[in-house]
């Protein structure tokens, strides 16, 4: 496809993705795209991840399993690709529900929702058992407050790696780029970690991931700064860009940090600081220290909010770049 094409279908997946979201029916029925990228990495990591393997060996067999990984799934794009070419214009509304597919939109923002919702219906109790479900911190150790920032934690992190990124891989390279990403970024979550068993052989796929995220993390900044000022006001987008400018880099991922950051000074609230993953304390300094030290459910929903018009402001930035390039 060309670029223009490109971004129509991406205009029309982002509309979609907003309206329907990912239906359970259908993935209850057949394996979702990223259920099968995680099986292939599976299979890898069970032939190349043996625990008889040296630190080096580890790191060697990862760099190379990512890679095919990588080279698999861009094949995978191409094939897709010329398979829709055959069919005009139904092939482009076939693209258009494929791409969907790898956007987060309408499924992020309910399940963060959610996370509000079974606080004032459930209490803390439920409250920390909705977190679960989109955090890997441990539940029980979090108060209400901690309930809340976590959750709008990880709707201003997965803005940014499964919304905006997702968004400008297939604008930029199409099928092949989409696929690539999410094959990246799905093996970042599952083997990019610091534990003794991932620590060498996902090195490659977590560094890489760094890497496709960087654009994304930043451009960030502007959509949420955008969202906010629609929703909240110029003093909350002006907020969104300094935060993000200032605590941006506090957070030990060089990318997680800044949406994070620009959705922190959006809200008024502060969040990451000190956290516990599987028992171990991550000491972390807080971002915007100076903002309100108890976040609230009601701040969850201004979150999810924001979020919405910063995705309403991502549709309406591809709409304007197609107009360019027709």
């Amino acid at each position: 496809m060309t670029i223009d094409e490109n971004l129509l279908v991406l205009l029309l997946a982002l509309l979609l993705d907003r309206i329907a979201g990912d239906p359970q029916w259908l993935w209850s029925r057949m394996p979702h795209p990223v259920v099968m990228f995680g099986a292939a990495i599976s299979y890898a990591d069970r032939q190349l991840n043996p625990a008889s393997l040296t630190g080096s060996q580890r790191r060697m067999n990862g760099t190379a399993a990512i890679m095919a990984l990588l080279l698999l799934a861009v094949a995978a794009g191409f094939v897709f690709n010329r398979f829709f070419a055959l069919f005009g214009l139904v092939g482009i509304l076939l693209e258009t529900g494929l791409v969907a597919i790898f956007l987060a939109q309408k499924s992020l923002a309910d399940h963060v929702a959610a996370v509000a919702v079974a606080l004032r219906d459930e209490g803390l109790a439920g409250g920390r058992t909705a977190v679960s479900r989109i955090v890997g911190r441990d539940p029980q150790t979090l108060d209400e407050p901690a309930v809340c920032r976590a959750a709008i934690e990880s709707l201003a992190e997965n803005f940014s790696d499964g919304v905006v990124a997702p968004a400008l891989w297939y604008a930029a390279f199409g099928l092949p780029g989409l696929f690539a990403y999410k094959m990246l970024n799905t093996a970042d979550s599952m083997i990019g970690h610091k534990s003794e068993k991932y620590i060498d052989f996902g090195w490659a796929a977590a560094r890489l991931d760094d890497i496709a995220n960087w654009p994304a993390a930043r451009l960030s900044i502007l959509l949420i700064a955008a969202g906010a000022w629609i929703r909240r006001g110029t003093s909350a987008g002006r907020e969104a860009i300094r935060v993000a400018m200032r605590d941006g880099a506090l957070h030990r991922s060089p990318n997680s940090g800044r949406p994070e950051a620009a959705m922190a000074g959006a809200l008024n609230v502060q969040l990451a600081g000190p956290r516990i993953y599987g028992g171990v304390i991550v000491a972390e300094p807080m971002i915007n220290d100076t903002g309100r030290d108890v976040a609230t459910s009601g701040d969850i929903e201004d979150g999810v909010s924001v979020f919405y018009a910063s995705c309403m402001v991502l549709a309406g930035v591809t709409f304007g770049l197609f107009l360019c390039f027709l």
